[in-house]
């Protein structure tokens, strides 16, 4: 299986190699048995924002966007969807939970690539199943749990 990963930065800020998106696509993706293609696009909080208050009615940037495409025919590579991603949250975060800041980009992508692959954590149950998941493949990626001692941050 390929994963064929295009990255757009339209961030001036300090953004992790072309190579580490494709690495953390990878991993994040390792249950899909056929070639797939993604997009990841790094903004700026205006356009995080512009996109969030758009498509989830919610105000202001957010970390990550998550845009699936179901293609109602099949298609080869199959098209997974569009990740979007606000730099500067990334980094505020990473600081604010004194994180290694790539390995908070790790995990946004894992984390964008499950919603693509249609997991969720709207409900308790799923956000514990798909929490899981996210842990063991930043754990194959040598990045402890993300969620350690942070209690409750869905």
């Amino acid at each position: 299986m390929t994963v064929i990963v295009d990255v757009q930065i339209a961030y001036d800020g300090q953004c992790p190699k072309i190579e580490q998106f494709q690495q953390w696509a990878e991993a994040a993706l390792q249950s899909v048995t056929e070639d797939c293609e993604l997009s990841i696009r790094v903004v700026h909080e205006r356009e995080s924002a512009e996109l969030n208050s758009t498509y989830r009615d919610k105000t202001g940037p957010t970390n990550v966007l998550s845009f699936p495409f179901d293609s109602p025919v099949p298609m080869d590579p199959r098209l997974l969807g569009d990740l979007i991603i606000c730099g500067p949250a990334v980094e505020k975060e990473a600081q604010e939970q004194q994180k290694v800041i790539n390995h908070h980009w790790a995990h946004l992508v894992v984390h964008g690539c499950l919603h693509l692959l249609g997991y969720d954590h709207i409900e308790d149950d799923e956000a514990e199943v798909m929490e899981a998941l996210e842990v063991k493949i930043l754990q194959s990626l040598a990045i402890s749990d993300p969620y350690q001692d942070q209690g409750d941050n869905k």
